[in-house]
């Protein structure tokens, strides 16, 4: 096995200035040129995982094959670079803690004072090691959550500083900062770099190359000033321009050598150029859509632009596929019922029914699913949109009263989705869901059969409750018919509807494995039954 190069990614000046689209950009490009790459997050949060947190705290909750619930810059990665990521990519404060007091309860450091230095952050650089023992790779990069400063974030800051020094040439530190520019005074102001800098140099970082984030283009003057005062080289100082869309952040690092610069300062081969064909393909046909289609999305967190990132990226990559531009528009399940749902949805060309827990909205989620099938509307229910369009077809074709989830309604007279046997016995709710890949088989002469052309196929999954088989012959008698099938566990993973244009519900995560190289077939389907519906 070769011996990997580390770069790390730290941030500036300001939260969200982009690290993991940096982070996903130098991915690609390093996969562009051959070189084989993994990306991780660092976060310094005290929680285990996401995977309890509040979408309206920290956005989407990604899962990975291995069934690790994750940061959402993950996301990104696998998107960008078409590489899977795993548990090993997402580490966050609380489990470096958790780790080194399980170590010391079990006597593991001989009765000696357990330290942040050396222990926590040996645990640090154990973690950030240990995709190299996992696989061969080149490269990996390690995004460091936060900014350069934050308390939370030192113990990181800290393994990058003694990294730096184990592995010399080895290691590479891109550091993103912000360059604002001040309307009043007309010009960009380099101070706020200047100072992110000095606060990393106070760590004992020396950052090698600086990206610096802005809306106006740095000139060579401002280049050579932040070169001077942060101690790296001209061609070491990355414009990173506002773009029209995240999918440009790896075309416009090219065109500033980033990638280049990388490989100089690890002394890697930069004889091959980066095979970006498809890459610039997919952008071309993201921004030059044939036509529009108008997508509703409904769920409970649509006033938070990142609680769907990944099913807006997989609208994205299913536009390009179709030629077509997707506008979302978002609806607050909350406040949808029976009188306003035509008002409100009438205009669509197709209804997505988003994931989510607890009961608020649900009744709205049910009565824009109702919607859809009685207008023949293309609609698609992910997860808990599965799971209402079961509740709904069972109260107004199967007259059953009252049906629902258990979930929400214990005591409801018909429990159509009930929660799995093993899950009953658990009390806890950190990482004891249905989480990770599972396979499914496909009906062979089924919708979902043609949208995948296989028979066998894996999908990632974050639930605990599921469709309750003692109502199953009841369905599939009225034309709800259950195509896909779990069947070691004989759980219904994939529902459609007879007789309706599209009408899918998926018990699954599609949106997790839909990325710019191969977006995802069901939502490339959903799209073009869309475009179909709007040219009717």
């Amino acid at each position: 096995m070769s011996e990997a190069k580390y770069i790390f990614v730290t941030g500036g000046v300001t939260s969200s200035l982009g690290k993991g689209i940096i982070s996903a950009s130098i991915a690609k490009l390093l996969v562009a040129r051959g070189f084989s790459v993994t990306t991780q997050k660092l976060d310094p949060y005290i929680n285990i995982d996401p995977g309890t947190l509040n979408p309206y705290e920290h956005g989407e909750c990604f899962v990975t094959e291995d069934g690790a619930e994750t940061d959402l810059d993950l996301g990104h990665y696998e998107r960008f670079s078409n590489v899977p990521t795993s548990q090993a990519n997402n580490v966050t404060t609380g489990v470096v803690y958790q780790s080194v007091i399980t170590k010391e309860r079990k006597g593991e450091f001989l009765g000696e004072t357990v330290q942040v230095i050396p222990h926590i952050t040996d645990e640090i650089k154990s973690r950030i090691k240990l995709l190299a023992s996992r696989g061969d790779y080149d490269f990996i990069i390690t995004e460091i959550g936060g900014t350069v400063g934050d308390i939370e974030s030192l113990p990181f800051i800290e393994a990058v500083r003694q990294l730096r020094w184990e592995l010399g040439r080895n290691c590479v530190v891109v550091h993103l900062t912000l360059v604002p520019y001040l309307a009043a005074a007309g010009e960009l102001k380099t101070k706020p770099t200047q100072h992110s800098v000095k606060t990393l140099l106070e760590s004992g970082v020396q950052p090698d190359i600086i990206v610096c984030r802005t809306e106006k283009h740095l000139s060579e003057s401002l280049r050579n000033k932040i070169a001077l005062f942060c101690n790296v080289s001209p061609t070491s100082v990355i414009e990173c321009i506002d773009a029209e869309t995240i999918y440009d952040v790896p075309i416009l690092m090219r065109q500033e050598n980033l990638d280049l610069e990388i490989l100089k300062k690890t002394k890697m081969p930069c004889d091959v150029e980066p095979d970006l064909t498809d890459w610039e393909q997919f952008i071309y046909s993201l921004k030059h859509p044939s036509s529009q289609v108008n997508i509703g999305l409904v769920g409970k967190y649509v006033e938070l632009k990142d609680a769907y990132k990944s099913i807006n990226e997989s609208f994205i990559h299913a536009g390009a596929m179709n030629g077509v531009s997707v506008k979302v528009q978002t609806f607050q399940s909350e406040f949808i019922d029976d009188t306003n749902v035509a008002g409100k949805l009438g205009n669509l060309d197709g209804i997505l029914v988003a994931p989510g827990f607890g009961e608020r909205g649900i009744e709205g989620k049910i009565a824009a699913i109702r919607f859809a099938r009685e207008k023949n509307i293309p609609f698609f229910g992910i997860c808990l949109g599965m799971q209402c369009a079961v509740i709904e077809f069972g109260r107004n074709i199967l007259g059953l009263s009252g049906a629902h989830s258990t979930e929400f309604k214990k005591d409801t007279p018909f429990p159509v989705i009930d929660m799995m046997e093993e899950q009953k016995k658990i009390s806890g709710l950190g990482g004891t869901m249905r989480l990770g890949a599972y396979p499914c088989k496909l009906k062979e002469d089924s919708r979902v059969f043609g949208i995948y052309q296989e028979e066998n196929i894996s999908e990632r999954h974050r639930h605990r409750y599921e469709f309750n088989n003692e109502y199953l012959d009841k369905y599939l008698a009225a034309g709800m018919i259950p195509v896909g099938l779990n069947e070691k566990d004989n759980l219904v993973e994939i529902i459609e509807l007879k007789g309706h244009p599209w009408f899918v519900g998926v018990q699954f995560h599609p949106e997790y494995k839909s990325t710019v190289a191969r977006p995802h077939p069901l939502f490339v389907s959903f799209i073009k039954a869309a475009k179909d519906y709007a040219g009717r």
